[in-house]
């Protein structure tokens, strides 16, 4: 057999460098892992890695991107927003994906925030603050159809994400879900209930309709209660 024919193409070479790097990265951190080890991994020379990605920042911000395209980033958000359904079922739906989510990326994330603040800034920067600058968008147009009452868009979008990537992370990151394995679905339900009664207009009581729906997924606040007992 010749050499040619284990020759591994430029394109697949770099995808294997980057879920070596991926998985390396999100066990051990940005600090934690050498481009040494990740080109052991791959059974290369450490400058075959050099070759894809300029130094070992280039690469790790390779991953983060590469992790944040497979999930379609904010413009699956955007999407989402803008399925047909009442404010509840609509954000319930969104709760759901976000939960739905591996812990790949969140652990990427964290260490980047505790280790290297200048690509953490950079991704903020970059990919959170549009994140919140879609859901934020969304919150507009209810203040102006009169569903929400007139509070800062953007506070009441990092609301939102904030109770439910809290509750992603206390579960699947810091071990929650071993004490308490909440139903994902009472989960999201429950959250985006809290927030959309603090998202109400002042003397309304808020059913979270947008298109004629009726609140969350159609049930009244009898049948929630009766499925809490």
């Amino acid at each position: 057999m010749g050499s040619a024919t284990l020759r591994v193409p430029a394109q697949d070479r770099r995808q294997q460098i980057l879920e070596l790097a991926t998985r390396l990265f999100a066990r051990r951190g940005y600090q934690g892992t050498t481009t040494r080890e990740i080109a052991e991994r791959a059974g290369v020379n450490e400058a075959i890695i050099f070759r894809h990605f300029p130094s070992k920042e280039h690469l790790y911000w390779a991953v983060i991107e590469h992790q944040i395209g497979r999930r379609g980033g904010r413009e699956r958000m955007r999407r989402a927003l803008a399925a047909e359904g009442s404010d509840a079922e609509v954000l319930t739906a969104l709760a759901e994906r976000l939960l739905r989510r591996d812990t790949t990326l969140s652990r990427l994330l964290l260490f980047t925030a505790l280790e290297n603040h200048k690509l953490s800034h950079r991704f903020f920067r970059t990919h959170v603050a549009q994140y919140y600058e879609v859901l934020a968008d969304y919150v507009r147009r209810g203040i102006a159809a009169g569903r929400f009452r007139a509070v800062d868009p953007l506070l009441a979008a990092r609301g939102f994400l904030g109770m439910v990537i809290y509750h992603f992370l206390i579960q699947e990151l810091y071990g929650g879900k071993r004490y308490q394995d909440f139903d994902r679905g009472k989960v999201c339900q429950t959250l985006v209930g809290i927030w959309l009664a603090g998202m109400q207009p002042p003397g309304r009581a808020h059913s979270g309709a947008r298109q004629g729906g009726n609140g969350c997924n159609g049930r009244t606040g009898s049948e929630l209660k009766k499925r809490q007992r």
